[in-house]
């Protein structure tokens, strides 16, 4: 594997973002020729290790249309943003955020004007996270930061260049298409990332798709899980640290790390959570 370059990073912040979990995440992940992440989000694994070849994934369209903007068109989508900067007020951030309240103009925007759109919301929104409500529209606040860094036009080059050097896949859609044709022989190996699975009454605050992803949904997934361990490819999977999903995975190697997440409604119940950190082979 190539050095890694610096100055590749996260673009947004993310739900569950895992750039603080990196140095526990690291030491666990082995040796392979392709790297899998059907719930790409933020990406600071993948931006971390920077695999050479990669086949990364999200449900979430806008999501993934930035990381397509990045790739393709990094100095159409850097003008954009210019553009933004300037005119960024209280005003202006809810205007830009209302656009999606029409969806056929919305639908007329290109996809440098979308891609542009959330990533100025998400540099300039309460608590830089990317949230929509149950009909998909962006809702997060206005985040009143003085000097918000909303070109980064640095780490957009950075990423352009990572994506367009390397063998990088970026798809959208659901996880299981992506984790379906995997197969041992390819040396892969899958890290998985899901919508966590709620552990207060407030989950809903951290929601960054319409459609939620319940209790089924997790159960289907540790399903995804056992296929993928019956054909010996292995995978680390991160999620909540509760009863329900350490009772889903007991027969698998479970590693409890702690987390700073700063998500929730009441401030008061912010602060450091358990997660887990789930894995199907022994370190080597």
């Amino acid at each position: 594997m190539a050095a890694k370059d610096p100055l590749i990073s996260p673009i947004l912040k993310w739900v569950g973002g895992k750039r603080q979990l990196l140095d526990q995440i690291r030491p666990l992940i082995p040796k392979f020729s392709t790297y899998y992440e059907p719930f790409i989000g933020g990406g600071a694994v993948l931006f971390d290790i920077q695999p050479s070849k990669a086949i990364i994934n999200d449900s979430n369209y806008e999501l993934i249309n930035v990381y397509n903007v990045i790739k393709d068109k990094p100095e159409k989508l850097i003008e954009k943003l210019y553009e933004h900067k300037e005119k960024n007020c209280k005003e202006y951030f809810y205007e830009v955020r209302g656009l999606d309240r029409d969806k056929k103009k919305y639908d007329l925007l290109s996809d440098v004007e979308r891609a542009a759109r959330i990533i100025y919301l998400n540099k300039t929104c309460y608590n830089g996270l990317f949230r929509v409500n149950s009909l998909g529209e962006f809702n997060s606040p206005w985040g009143k930061y003085k000097n918000p860094n909303i070109t980064n036009e640095t780490t957009i080059r950075a990423l352009s260049g990572y994506f367009n050097s390397n063998n990088i896949a970026i798809k959208c859609g659901d996880y299981r298409e992506v984790l379906k044709d995997i197969n041992i022989g390819e040396g892969s190996f899958v890290y998985l990332d899901p919508p966590y699975m709620p552990i207060s009454t407030s989950s809903s605050f951290t929601g960054y798709t319409a459609n939620g992803f319940g209790e089924e949904d997790q159960i289907a997934l540790k399903e995804q899980c056992d296929i993928l361990n019956q054909k010996g490819v292995k995978f680390l999977l991160s999620n909540s640290s509760c009863k329900f999903i350490e009772d889903l995975y007991k027969d698998y190697i479970i590693t409890k790390v702690c987390a700073k997440r700063a998500i929730n409604v009441k401030a008061d119940r912010r602060g450091e959570i358990d997660e887990v950190l789930v894995r199907n082979y022994e370190l080597d």
